[in-house]
């Protein structure tokens, strides 16, 4: 949400006058409280004012970054995960390739004959594999891969921003979001720094909090 002109009077007025009633705030603006009340709840919804009974509103002191940080820490895997991108452990390395230019992706999540987890394959394990003299249709990809237990995961429920600090600490592309079952992890979708992006455009696009 981008702040209006009035928006901008109302949050300066409280932050002069604070606390102060909304029929003191229209007084001022030289408006009814009827007029004002759609500012005063998107204002409180949003984080820059808290309201009081019987006392009036109040400056919480936040800026936009702050109150964007906030919404951002909120923010669950399953919001913004996308479509895992899997391969067979014995398919490979070239069908690997194949699929990783295909699809665009940086990272392969590798899934045995029950679609369970035993690794993951990226962009420079199979540069490496290229650079090699073997024969790349008769390479499987299980002797190239980073195998379980190894393997940077995330949950569905797990934070945004903690799957972001694990990108960033781990220096990876991705991560696979996994489900437990009784046999094992499950893939059911992946989070990488494209995702990352995404939530942080979608947000600033939503919530361009200003002011303050």
């Amino acid at each position: 949400m981008e702040l209006s002109n009035r928006q901008q009077q109302i949050i300066e007025i409280v932050k002069k006058h604070g606390p102060i009633t909304g029929e003191n705030i229209a007084e001022k603006l030289q408006l009814t409280r009827a007029t004002l009340r759609p500012d005063l709840s998107v204002l409180t919804m949003s984080g820059f004012l808290d309201a009081r009974p019987r006392v009036g509103y109040f400056f919480t002191g936040k800026t936009g970054f702050e109150l964007l940080s906030e919404k951002l820490k909120e923010v669950k895997v399953r919001d913004f995960q996308s479509i895992p991108i899997v391969i067979k452990e014995n398919d490979s390395v070239y069908d690997a390739i194949s699929k990783m230019f295909l699809e665009d992706v940086g990272t392969l999540f590798v899934v045995d004959d029950q679609s369970l987890l035993t690794g993951v394959v990226s962009r420079k394990d199979l540069l490496r594999a290229s650079l090699g003299n073997q024969e790349l249709t008769s390479l499987p990809v299980h002797i190239i891969m980073t195998r379980m237990p190894n393997v940077t995961i995330c949950r569905k429920d797990d934070y945004l921003i903690g799957a972001a600090k694990q990108l960033i600490n781990k220096q990876i592309d991705g991560l696979p979001v996994v489900e437990d079952t009784e046999k094992g992890l499950q893939v059911i979708g992946r989070i990488t720094k494209t995702n990352m992006t995404k939530a942080l455009v979608e947000f600033t696009s939503n919530d361009n909090l200003q002011g303050g």
